[in-house]
Order: C-alpha cells, then sequence, then structure tokens
C-alpha cells in the first residue's frame, strides 16, 4: 500500500512561550535519545543526510495500530511519541510534555511544550486529550492501560488534565508506553480505527508501507528537536535472523536488529552491539490445573532446571542465567532482591508426564525448551513438546491447556513500571496471566506495591511481591537476555535501550 507524500509547511518563529519554556526545560542527560547522538544533534546543520536501511524481525501485524503489537515497530522507528519517555534509570522523562504535577491522588496536570504533527496541525491540549481518551476507549485496552480507567481533559493554553479512577502514583511513567502516543484528530476520521502514518509527532513518517516486506519513512523537517540528520528510513522486514545477519554483513542494510546468537559469530566484532534488557526468558506452570497444580511438583520442577546451561549453552554466554522476574538491567533490583517465601518442599515426580509448550518466533526459544525437556526428564517427569508460531498458541496457553509454556517478556515494556508486570502476569485479575497463578498473598503483596508512590519505597514493595510470586513455583525464571544489533561501521547514533522501545533517532546517520 502507498501513501502520498505530504508536503511541509514552512517553518515557523516559535513564539514566546516556546522560547521560555526551551530555556526552563532541564536537558535530558539520562534519556537514551540523548545519550545517543539523539534529539539534541539533530538540529545543528544536519543537511540532507543519506538514508538508513534497517532491517526488523517483525512486520506490522495489526495494520500499525499502536495499540497492539505494532505499538514498539512505531516507537522503534522514530515515529511516533508519548506525552513522557524513560530516561535511562528508568524513570519518567519528558517528551511531549515539558513537565507535570500531581494535584491530587487521582489527578495529574501536564504542561505541552509547543510540536506539530506530521499533517502540520498543532499539538493542542484538546487534540492531546483526545487522543489519550481514544486509547481509553480502545477495546482491547492498551496493555499499559490494563485495568486503568483514564480521562484527558484539556486544561488552558497549554495543558492536560489526566484522571484516573483510582489512585495511579506512576502514571506518568505509564503514559511512556508505546501504545499511549499522542496523534493528530485525523488519526481517529475513520471510527473504529487508528492511523499512525502521517499523524504521529516523531522525526520520520511514514510515507510508504509495502504489505509485510517493507516501509519508506521519511525525515518530517518540523519535528520540535530538530531535524534528523538521516534523510530517511527504508526498513525491510527479514523474519529470519540469518538473513538479518547476512543483509548486514554483506551491506545491504546499515542496522539489524535481534541477530541470533548462532549468527553473532559470523559479523565482525566492530559490528555487533550488546545490549542487556528488560527480557526475560521464564518456565511458567500452570497452577490451576494438571500436574503443577501440586506445589510440590512445581517445587521438583524448578529444582530440576540449570539456568547456567541455557545462558551458557543456547545463549552461548550472550545471556545472564535467571536471577528472579527482573534481571541486570533493571539496576536497582539485584540490590534489594529478597529470598522467596512460602515455598512449598520438592516431591518425586514418579514419572508424572506432561505438556511443555513454546513458540518459534525466537529461535532460542525451541532450543531452550529442548533442553529443559531433557532436564526435566532426568527429574523423573515425562514431558512432550509442543511448539508452534506464537499467534497459534497464546490462547491455548492462557486458556490452561499446556503443564508448562516457554516465553520471554520485557518486564518494562508496557508501562516501564515493574509493578504492572506483576499485576498482569500474576495476579487472579491478570490479563497476561500464563501460569493461571491466584494465590491471595500475591494479590495482597501487589497491591501494596501499587499503592506506594515514593520510588525506593516502591521499589522495595516490588521486591516484596516478586519474592511472594517466587515462592509459588508458578514461574522459574531461565534467563536474563542480552539483545545483539548489527550496526554497519559507517553508522552513529543507533539508539540502543534495554527497555527496546527505540533503535532510529534524530542522531542516527551513516
Amino acid at each position: 500500500m502507498r501513501f502520498p507524500r505530504r508536503s511541509h509547511r514552512p517553518r515557523r518563529s516559535r513564539p514566546p512561550r516556546l522560547l521560555a519554556s526551551l530555556l526552563l526545560t532541564p536537558f535530558l542527560a539520562g534519556c537514551f535519545a540523548s545519550s545517543a547522538g539523539g534529539d539534541d544533534a539533530g538540529g545543528r546543520g544536519a543537511g540532507d543526510g543519506s538514508r538508513l536501511r534497517v532491517a526488523l524481525a517483525f512486520p506490522p501485524t495489526e495494520h500499525l495500530s499502536p495499540y497492539g503489537a505494532d505499538a514498539t515497530l512505531l516507537s522503534r522507528l522514530g515515529v511516533t511519541e508519548g506525552l513522557t519517555a524513560l530516561d535511562g534509570n528508568g524513570a519518567a522523562a519528558p517528551a511531549l510534555a515539558a513537565s507535570w504535577r500531581r494535584a491530587d491522588d487521582r489527578t495529574w496536570l501536564f504542561t505541552l511544550r509547543e510540536a506539530v504533527f506530521q499533517d502540520g496541525t498543532e499539538v493542542t491540549p484538546a487534540a492531546v486529550a483526545a487522543s489519550l481518551t481514544h486509547a481509553a476507549g480502545a477495546r482491547p485496552a492498551p496493555a499499559a492501560l490494563s485495568g486503568v480507567t483514564l480521562t484527558a481533559k484539556a486544561e488552558g493554553a497549554d495543558g492536560v488534565r489526566v484522571t484516573t479512577g483510582d489512585p495511579d502514583p506512576v502514571l506518568p511513567l505509564r503514559l511512556s508506553s508505546p501504545s499511549l502516543v499522542v496523534l493528530a484528530p485525523k488519526a481517529f476520521a475513520k471510527p473504529g480505527t487508528v492511523d499512525p502514518v502521517g499523524t504521529a509527532t516523531g522525526p520520520f513518517r511514514i510515507t510508504r508501507l509495502t504489505g509485510a516486506t517493507a516501509a519508506r519513512l521519511d525525515r518530517f523537517d518540523d519535528y520540535r528537536g530538530g531535524r534528523a540528520q538521516a534523510s530517511g528510513v527504508d526498513v525491510r522486514f527479514i523474519a529470519d535472523g540469518a538473513a538479518r545477519a547476512n543483509s548486514l554483513r554483506t551491506g545491504q542494510v546499515d542496522i539489524a536488529e535481534a541477530i541470533p546468537v548462532a549468527q553473532a559469530a559470523s559479523l565482525d566484532a566492530g559490528t555487533r552491539r550488546e545490549t542487556a534488557t528488560t527480557r526475560t526468558t521464564s518456565l511458567l506452570l500452570n497452577t490451576r490445573s494438571g500436574a503443577f497444580r501440586d506445589p510440590a511438583l512445581r517445587a521438583a520442577a524448578r529444582a530440576a532446571v540449570d539456568t547456567s546451561a541455557l545462558a551458557d549453552g543456547v545463549h552461548e554466554g550472550h545471556a545472564d542465567a535467571g536471577a528472579g522476574i527482573y534481571g541486570p538491567a533493571v539496576t536497582w533490583a539485584a540490590g534489594k532482591r529478597v529470598p522467596p517465601t512460602g515455598r512449598t518442599g520438592p516431591a518425586a515426580p514418579g514419572r508424572t508426564s506432561l505438556t511443555l509448550a513454546t513458540y518459534d518466533n525466537r529461535p532460542e526459544l525451541p532450543e531452550i525448551a529442548q533442553v529443559l525437556k531433557q532436564q526435566l526428564e532426568k527429574a523423573g517427569f515425562t514431558v512432550k513438546l509442543e511448539v508452534r508460531e506464537y499467534s497459534r498458541l497464546e490462547s491455548d496457553a492462557l486458556a490452561g491447556k499446556f503443564d508448562a509454556f516457554v516465553g520471554a517478556r520485557n518486564s518494562l515494556l508496557d508501562t516501564g513500571d515493574p509493578v504492572s508486570l506483576l499485576a498482569s502476569d500474576f495476579t487472579c485479575d491478570g490479563g497476561y496471566n500464563l501460569a493461571l497463578l491466584c494465590d491471595k498473598a500475591v494479590d495482597r503483596a501487589v497491591a501494596k506495591a501499587q499503592a506506594v508512590a515514593g520510588t525506593g519505597e516502591r521499589q522495595d514493595a516490588v521486591m516484596a511481591a516478586e519474592a511472594a510470586v517466587l515462592g509459588t513455583d508458578a514461574v522459574v525464571p531461565l534467563v536474563h537476555q542480552r539483545v545483539i544489533t548489527g550496526v554497519g561501521a559507517q553508522v552513529d547514533g543507533v539508539l540502543l535501550d534495554p527497555y527496546e522501545r527505540t533503535l532510529v533517532g534524530t542522531g542516527t546517520r551513516r
């Protein structure tokens, strides 16, 4: 499908309100976009610049809707932005909002920067409020709003008032989610749909999408952070990891994401960038039915797993052995972690039969599942392994049709808030509870963490809740992933962050 190119409006002089906000806004030294040669680098005489050629692993699957799986694709390509972003420490940082304050326990006031949508219209409080309202009303709800009731209203000339049904002390962090981006009113012109093409605010705008194979992005010259140094981005969607690595090695692309471990050695050392991520691969045990309804058998499965064999073997040293739900990329977690609470002692498996399932979209997962099968069988279980494509597996996993499931989950992708992961994945009402866990002690610990506002205190509460979850043996953390990105020798300014939300920005160039 081809989209017409839009002419840019002439750059205008900035009004006094913008000049004042620029003087008062602190430089975001901790933000990934800045630390990697990002936003502030893009406006200094970039010229036309060369186009970037990028190979991505996953094509659009939901017509580029930011409310689902395509949200991170849009943010990684520099198309979309929200009111806030995540900085290097995982805290909320300014994006389209220059600042914010909490008015009461359910209300936050955000002050907007001066910015322009890619269709040439102004980013106004009314437009921002309408965009957030559409996200809040989307069905299914964006993951960042799971269990959250949100309303947004314009407040004066440059403010937006956001109110939640229940107190939400981490709302600025939640609004950094790639699924809660701000789009122009034109994006919602067709009822029941959302179209980010030419309606977002990022430094690059989509001008052409060729099915599930390619996309063309051009520089958005009126971007609030200055002109990008690259004139555009040519994207190829290449599912095969070996083909992605080969496209970089042969000079067909400048950046190739998610290089499989097996292909890493084929790249020159100078073109391999390894980044610790907040993605953890875990073994999730069905606590509702089947063999692992028995906590003693769950304990036996946990005791059978040798995580070092997975990190050093399957991942060839490009991962860290599982330490908890949150890995090394969550920099504060290790220093606050407490031992699991309430664990049951293991029982002899006695050749208990079980079905272990995983998906092949990530090539390392079937390998991990095969190793786990061997480890569990050595411990006395009888294991049947089932591997499918993820879209054909998720509904059965959520319905409890498997005894065990191997999956990779980015613990901070949806909201940036570690409590949200625990609520969605391990509570009775969680929307992505693959372990089908319903434990009163876990629910109490998670609810307590959700109510805490202070950063340090909330982290302490998160670790206490993690200990409660791990104490049930519903989940066995296996490895904390490091992602390998292939970057051409002539390329600078690639945005590699542990949250996997960014890749290309204003300072990315060749």
